[in-house]
C-alpha cells in the first residue's frame, strides 16, 4: 500500500473529526479505476445515477457508488463514469504522462458533485473544495447554482495543497465550462489562452469565500494571490483537525466555545 500523505490524511481525518462534533459529512470523489470495488465495497446508487453531465455537447453517463465508514457513520460518495475515470488511475497514466482530458474530468467531476448533492435534497452549510480537480466547484457554486435552494446560504472553503497539474488545459477551457448561469465575463480570466494550474486555482480563489492552506508549501504564486484577495485565509498548521473545524465554525458565525 503507497505511503499515505498529509493530504490524504486530512481528506480522511477531516469528515471524521467534523462528524463527531456536530456535521453531518458526506465526502465526494472521483472514483479512480486503481480503487478496489470489492476491497472497498462500493456498491452504485441507482437512484442517483443515471443523469447525463454534457461537456460540448457531448453526453457523459454519471455513475454514483458509495462506501460506508462505519465507525464514524460516514458515507462516501464515488463520482464515476467508463470514459472518464473508470479504467484510469490518477491523474496520470503508468509512464506519469497526464490524461489529456483532465479538463473535461475536472469539469465532470464538479459538475456530477453538485447535481448529486441536489438529487440528495441535502443542503451544506460548508463545500470543501480539495485541490485543482474540485477548483471549478466554487464557480459553479458562485454563478450557475447561485440561485439554487440547497447552495444559497453554503460557504465555500478552498483548500489548497501542493498537488499541481504540468499540462495546461486547452485554449477551449473557458468555453466548455459554460453552462447555464454563467457568462462571458465570468470566466474572462481563463479565456483564449491554455489554462494552466496557476491560472485555475486563481479562478477558484475568486468564486470562494475563504482559502485554507493542506500543506507547508504550496504554489507561492497561488498563495499570494489568495493574500491579496481578502478572503479569510488560514495557513498550515501541521493538519490538526480542530483549527480547520474552528475556522469553518467562524465562517458560519458560530463561536469555538458553543461547540
Amino acid at each position: 500500500m503507497a505511503e499515505e500523505t498529509p493530504v490524504r490524511m486530512l481528506n480522511r481525518q477531516l469528515p471524521e473529526y467534523f462528524q463527531a462534533n456536530g456535521y453531518e459529512t458526506r465526502t465526494f470523489m472521483p472514483k479512480f479505476g486503481d480503487i478496489n470495488e470489492r476491497r472497498n465495497q462500493l456498491h452504485e446508487v441507482i437512484r442517483l445515477s443515471g443523469m447525463n453531465i454534457i461537456i460540448e455537447d457531448t453526453d457523459h453517463p454519471l455513475l454514483i457508488k458509495v462506501a460506508s465508514i462505519q465507525s464514524a457513520r460516514i458515507q462516501i460518495y464515488f463520482i464515476d463514469n467508463e470514459d472518464f475515470f473508470h479504467r484510469r488511475r490518477g491523474v496520470a497514466d503508468e509512464k506519469g504522462v497526464e490524461y489529456k482530458d483532465n479538463d473535461e474530468r475536472s469539469i465532470f467531476f464538479a459538475r456530477s458533485v453538485l447535481e448529486t448533492v441536489r438529487k440528495l435534497r441535502w443542503t451544506p452549510d460548508i463545500v470543501f473544495c480539495s485541490g485543482w480537480m474540485s477548483a471549478l466547484a466554487p464557480i459553479f457554486l458562485k454563478k450557475a447554482y447561485a440561485d439554487t435552494p440547497f447552495f444559497s446560504g453554503s460557504r465555500i472553503v478552498l483548500a489548497i495543497d501542493d498537488n499541481e497539474y504540468a499540462t495546461p488545459f486547452s485554449t477551449k477551457f473557458a468555453g466548455k465550462i459554460m453552462i447555464d448561469g454563467l457568462r462571458a465575463n465570468d470566466v474572462r480570466s481563463i479565456a483564449g489562452f491554455p489554462v494552466g494550474y496557476e491560472e485555475l486555482m486563481r479562478l477558484a480563489v475568486d468564486n470562494a469565500d475563504a482559502v485554507v492552506l493542506t500543506r507547508p508549501s504550496v504554489n507561492q504564486r497561488v498563495l499570494n494571490y489568495a493574500e491579496t484577495s481578502g478572503k479569510p485565509l488560514m495557513k498550515y498548521n501541521q493538519n490538526d483537525p480542530k483549527e480547520y473545524l474552528d475556522f469553518c465554525n467562524s465562517l458560519l458565525g458560530v463561536s469555538a466555545e458553543r461547540m
